[in-house]
């Protein structure tokens, strides 16, 4: 099984050339103006379904009008001046800064000036993965309360992640390829998102998730995730598997283990690594592709981790 990522590299200075593309990759509704004939647009975008990463950049003053991207966008501006005009608010960006370009469902508009920017799409079910309280209550729609990050450090936040998800995971074609490792990266850019743009999400453990937070709780978690290790599963699969909401089985891991859920999922992918890297021929297989195969993007830190927990680097088990 492959991950659905898509490369895509679109490069035009025909306005109705540019204008039909940019409608069927982000609204079919969206209206452009300004421009003249010749400027030129250049779109390069990763699309692995979850999400897409995309850096676009161009050569004139466009006036752009959404009415319903259907995900969460998040942009950096990297060398543009933009403006964008949102439910009753309207803002100026410079190079550098981020922000959301409408919230979702909600119709908005943007002056795009010469220069480049960077654009993230969000899929809305993925927030709705890490934002979710409980298997049978989930949260209406999340609603973002601001359009701009809470603090500047955060979009310095904002920034590491994609730059990492960008620089790790998408240009490398083994663990790009890897579903647990896309699955992984969709949920750190949602996390990020929840972290960075104030908004509604519950976070705060009820009375009932309190009770919850037991060591039954932890054994059904347990049973569940060495079950489906090799699935791309999220925290709140593992909740609905232990039958609480995703706040309790969080207590309950922190509580009995001193972890979190997803922390004592990745030893258990690092032990099954191991298992593999036992196992293998070292004339045809490798560490990173094992690695990726458990959902580990980066090299260097699986590496670090195998290190720490068996003593020896992961290519001397290989060799062995």
């Amino acid at each position: 099984m492959t991950s659905p990522l898509h490369a895509q590299v679109f490069e035009s200075r025909d306005p109705a050339e540019i204008h039909e593309f940019l409608a069927a990759t982000y609204d079919p509704a969206l209206r452009l103006g300004g421009g003249e004939d010749g400027y030129r647009l250049v779109h390069r975008r990763v699309d692995t379904g979850p999400f897409a990463l995309a850096t676009t950049g161009q050569t004139a003053d466009l006036d752009i009008r959404v009415d319903d991207i259907g995900g969460l966008v998040v942009c950096r501006t990297r060398t543009a001046r933009v403006e964008r005009a949102c439910d009753g608010s309207a803002d100026r960006f410079d190079p550098g800064d981020v922000f959301l370009v409408t919230r979702p469902h909600l119709p908005g508009a943007l002056r795009w000036e010469p220069g480049e920017v960077e654009i993230c799409v969000l899929d809305l079910a993925v927030l709705a993965q890490v934002a979710t309280t409980a298997p049978a209550r989930r949260p209406g729609q999340i609603r973002f309360t601001d359009l701009g990050p809470a603090t500047p450090a955060l979009a310095r936040q904002w920034r590491n992640t994609t730059r990492y998800i960008t620089d790790v995971v998408l240009t490398n074609p083994i663990t790009s390829a890897q579903p647990l490792v896309i699955g992984n990266a969709a949920r750190m850019l949602a996390a990020a998102a929840l972290t960075v743009f104030p908004n509604t999400a519950v976070t705060d453990p009820t009375t009932s998730d309190q009770r919850d937070a037991s060591p039954a709780t932890v054994r059904r978690a347990v049973a569940f995730m060495d079950e489906h290790a090799d699935q791309d599963i999220t925290a709140a699969d593992i909740a609905s598997a232990a039958g609480v909401s995703l706040r309790a089985v969080q207590l309950a891991f922190r509580r009995h283990l001193g972890t979190t859920p997803m922390a004592y999922l990745r030893r258990i992918r690092l032990d099954r690594a191991h298992h593999d890297l036992v196992r293998a021929d070292p004339r045809r297989d490798t560490v990173s592709a094992i690695a990726s195969r458990w959902g580990f993007a980066s090299h260097s830190r699986f590496t670090a981790r195998y290190h720490a927990s068996y003593g020896v680097p992961p290519r001397e088990t290989l060799n062995t």
